[in-house]
């Protein structure tokens, strides 16, 4: 059954196609998605792999809350986000996020916002598996 809202958190694998899926998109006009993957190169450096660490009791609330306010502040009519932790192999998902409205202008927006604070008030920390070594990056997201 389709839903105007999908969270998700994923251990194994993110498939961007199956969680647009199971959006209810009646009255939209337009679909806005974001597919962040693992790059493979920081700062002229290899990278294997991201290791994403999550207070996973908490993670499903904060992404629902803030997708709860994208459709409030934005006004668009579904939203599905999905976010990975553990190991992402450079190239995989690590996070999708699909913004349904009746208008475009909402859907870049929403989105947009969406990503910029999941990377400010989600708890998760991640580390960089590199061909020179592991680093923790700063901050969350």
């Amino acid at each position: 059954m389709a839903e105007r809202v999908v969270i998700h958190v994923e251990s194994e694998f993110l498939d961007s196609e199956v969680l647009l899926s199971k959006l209810d998109l009646s009255g939209c006009g337009g679909i806005v998605s974001f597919l962040g993957i693992t790059r493979g190169v920081e700062h002229g450096v290899k990278v294997h792999a991201l290791e994403f660490d999550a207070w996973e009791e908490r993670l499903p609330e904060v992404l629902n809350n803030l997708v709860l306010e994208s459709i409030d502040r934005f006004g668009v009519l579904a939203v599905a986000m999905s976010h990975r932790v553990g190991r992402v192999g450079a190239g995989e998902p690590i996070v999708s996020i699909h913004v349904g409205s009746a208008h475009r202008k909402e859907a870049f927006e929403a989105c947009s916002w969406l990503i910029d604070s999941l990377k400010k008030q989600a708890p998760l920390w991640k580390k960089e598996i590199r061909e020179d070594g592991t680093h923790w990056k700063e901050g969350l997201g």
